[in-house]
């Protein structure tokens, strides 16, 4: 009898000690790695890691408000917005000309940007100032129109668009 109870012991030992617990499921939130020509990146579940990369490790400002893809193209899900202003560190160059970013002080794959949306942090100011100017110089001249009296009561007035003069 206590032969039996040994043995059933040791069987129930042996078959508990050999079950390995499954996996747990991968979430979008679960943290995977992979190295992508020489370097590793860790990223979200949901982020499709790049086909090719080009580490860059430069902070840069956002232009616009910017939407933060899950893939490099605008056919992934947005992930976040970039605010205006926004410092992130670009990680690297990836396919399709678009930088894969890391928020914060973290070097974690966060998404992807087009190229256009931010410009290396210290050139951000002098850019904003070279687009203002830019925007004042192309104002619209005002709607005032401009009319000259032509021999008594008729009148000719030149186009805001074009410059031309329009008899009445």
């Amino acid at each position: 009898m206590v032969k039996i109870r040994i043995a059933l012991s040791l069987i129930f030992v042996l078959t508990a000690a050999g079950c390995i617990a499954p996996n747990p499921p991968l979430t979008d939130d679960t943290l995977v790695s992979s190295t992508v020509d020489g370097v590793t990146l860790t990223y979200r579940h949901a982020i499709t890691p790049p086909a090719q990369f080009i580490p860059l490790n430069e902070q840069h400002r956002a232009l616009y408000t910017a939407s933060v893809m899950s893939r490099p193209d605008f056919g992934g899900k947005l992930v976040r917005y970039l605010d205006y202003g926004e410092t992130y560190t670009v990680l690297g160059t990836v396919e399709n000309n678009w930088l894969a970013i890391a928020g914060g002080d973290q070097q974690q794959l966060l998404g992807y940007v087009p190229r256009r949306a931010g410009v290396k942090s210290d050139l951000w100011e002098k850019t904003i100032k070279a687009d203002a100017r830019r925007k004042r110089a192309r104002a619209t001249p005002s709607s005032k129109p401009n009319c000259l009296a032509v021999d008594g009561d008729s009148k000719a007035c030149q186009s805001s668009n074009n410059g031309t003069w329009i008899i009445n």
